[in-house]
């Protein structure tokens, strides 16, 4: 069984700091660089697209301070953001989403073009809208559409483009926050974890019960990154719920139990990764999980058991993470092709795979790329960047095979 990959490339254009991007991703990607580069405006992207279509376009962009916040700006001129995604469906066709932004004559924004194919034009279901007119469509009916929504939201309730939007929507991205990951929570949806962690409970619970499998996996890796930490468990506390984990402590028999007010950032952070990671159950799996550095609060030393935690997470889901830890990425097995080096110049973020020197010394195993990021020599390939630069990157046609 192939690992599964869902995205497989990622095209953004004038997204926040991101002038153009053009990237392919693997079954694990690490987007690597300093703090304030630019990684965690790629995963926005993404989840803005998953955002949008749970909710609404307006409300997604709002979120994020609006539209002027959104779009990058060109020469101080505002710009049109645009975002297109070309992925593998459950079945493995492939096909491609995308979308363009502008504003509509200082009335708000509108969505300019929108396309989305499976299977290539012409071979399978298809539409491109423009400025909310239907312009082509292989379907034989189409629901009404209007210029400042996303038009796939109507036509999740075709059949056709179901899959599409059901994929898009089981997206999740996580920054986890250990001070609402410790407060008691309201009994929530557990199928999913939500961005901060704020319905862990509920997550764990789920899992207690339709995935014990997975609690299991979520555990022994907990205890190698928190030795002291010998379980956790769903706690129910009146009308709300936590987390009770069970501990050692000296001169005691037996670990004892702490809520999950009383434990640490780092324990706390682990577990949200950890579940981020390993949530999917029978019926229900991420098609994506982007984790912002899943390293932070931890100690160094627990760098090698997460790394072996996202490696195994993503036999079975696609992982994203963004990291500026040399440790985390200090592994000579590490493959060069899974890392992409995100570096800002100008204040424009440039993502790219890593140039010929570094892939040759991984290969070699001359350097691990934790050494290469010590030493600051994790950079993206600049002819790639250049080709890239030197034309208009695409966002909508047929998908290259």
């Amino acid at each position: 069984m192939s690992a599964p990959i869902f995205l497989r490339r990622v095209v953004l254009r004038n997204y926040r700091s991101i002038g153009s991007c053009d990237v392919e991703l693997g079954p694990l990607t690490y987007l690597v660089g300093a703090n304030g580069s630019g990684k965690s405006n790629f995963l926005d992207a993404l989840h803005l697209v998953g955002d949008a279509l749970t909710g609404s376009l307006d409300n997604a962009l709002n979120k994020r301070g609006g539209l002027s916040e959104v779009r990058r700006r060109s020469n101080g001129h505002p710009t049109h953001f645009g975002i297109r995604l070309e992925f593998f469906l459950n079945d493995g066709t492939l096909g491609h989403y995308a979308f363009e932004v502008g504003t509509r004559q200082g009335l708000g924004h509108e969505v300019q073009t929108e396309e989305c194919a499976i299977g290539g034009v012409g071979k399978g279901p298809f539409f491109r809208i423009e400025r909310g007119s239907l312009i082509r469509t292989s379907e034989p009916t189409f629901p009404a559409i209007t210029s400042d929504r996303l038009a796939l939201v109507s036509l999740s309730g075709l059949t056709a483009f179901r899959p599409v939007f059901d994929a898009l929507t089981a997206m999740g991205f996580y920054n986890l926050n250990p001070k609402l990951m410790r407060e008691m929570q309201n009994p929530q949806d557990g199928r999913l974890l939500k961005p901060v962690g704020e319905n862990i409970a509920s997550v764990i619970g789920h899992l207690e019960r339709f995935a014990p499998e997975a609690m299991v996996v979520i555990q022994e890796y907990l205890q190698t990154v928190a030795p002291m930490v010998h379980g956790v468990e769903r706690k129910k506390i009146g009308p709300m719920e936590t987390l009770e984990f069970r501990q050692d402590m000296a001169g005691s028999k037996h670990p004892w139990r702490f809520l999950a007010q009383n434990m640490s950032d780092g324990t706390l952070r682990a577990l949200g990764v950890l579940t981020a990671l390993f949530q999917s159950n029978r019926d229900y799996a991420p098609s994506l999980i982007g984790v912002e550095e899943p390293e932070t609060a931890l100690h160094p030393a627990a760098s090698a058991a997460l790394r072996e935690a996202l490696v195994r997470a993503s036999k079975k889901t696609q992982i994203i993470v963004t990291s500026h830890s040399p440790d985390l990425l200090d592994d000579q097995s590490l493959d060069a092709s899974s890392l992409l080096a995100v570096v800002s110049e100008g204040g424009e973020t440039m993502i790219g795979p890593l140039d010929l020197a570094s892939r040759e010394s991984m290969r070699d195993h001359l350097f691990s790329a934790g050494e290469l990021l010590r030493m600051n020599q994790l950079v993206p390939d600049r002819e790639i960047l250049n080709a890239q630069s030197q034309k208009q990157v695409e966002l909508f046609g047929r998908v290259a095979s």
